[in-house]
């Protein structure tokens, strides 16, 4: 008996979800095809029911997230109908926050798999950059039209992901601190937002 397009596009989910998880985890080369199915409880035979090669599935993971809606902030899920002002200092907040930081597995992908797009192909270059482009865009439409809105919007973007990287990257959590903080003030202050105390958002 066939499968229903409902258990299809489930099956698909599955695989998609726990490549994210384990590709945010541990990158792109390190993990298997093999690994993939299994973590999502599958076989690896039907990996090719869904995707023709591994990069086809990296550039899905990231397309994923585009509006990396499983973020949170102050515990609650964010909520993306908010107007763009308001939206723009939630993520902005919950992008820095100790939440994010520590919850590896199911970040923002433009966060956690950067290294690896640089050297991937064209589809997954593309998916990235659409994420980005989603992010710049949010926080553009945040500006009100300003004459220098996009350029803001670039600034922030690069301070929320290039802060995260950075945090994560070294072995100090003072100094991994002071960079969320810093980035998210920042991001915050060039945007036209209040800064926060020095208290980090999510602590």
């Amino acid at each position: 008996m066939p499968y229903t397009a409902e258990h299809k596009a489930e099956t698909r989910a599955r695989i998609v979800g726990s490549a994210r998880r384990l590709f945010n985890r541990r990158g792109f080369t390190e993990v298997s095809i093999d690994e993939i199915m299994a973590h999502a409880g599958l076989t690896r035979g039907g990996f090719y029911n869904h995707f023709s090669t591994k990069d086809e599935l990296y550039a899905e993971a990231i397309s994923m997230t585009l509006e990396c809606e499983k973020m949170t902030a102050d515990g609650k899920e964010i909520d993306f109908t908010l107007p763009p002002s308001r939206l723009s200092e939630i993520i902005i907040n919950a992008y820095l926050s100790d939440q994010h930081f520590q919850d590896i597995e199911e970040s923002c992908p433009l966060v956690a798999l950067p290294s690896d797009t640089a050297r991937g192909g064209e589809p997954v270059r593309q998916a990235y950059r659409q994420v980005l482009e989603a992010m710049i865009g949010l926080f553009e439409a945040s500006q009100d039209k300003r004459g220098d809105a996009r350029r803001r919007a670039i600034a922030m973007a690069t301070l929320c992901i290039g802060g995260m990287t950075l945090a994560r990257a070294i072995d100090d959590d003072q100094l991994s601190a002071e960079i969320r903080h810093i980035a998210r003030d920042t991001a915050l202050e060039t945007g036209g937002w209040k800064a926060k105390s020095s208290a980090l958002a999510a602590e």
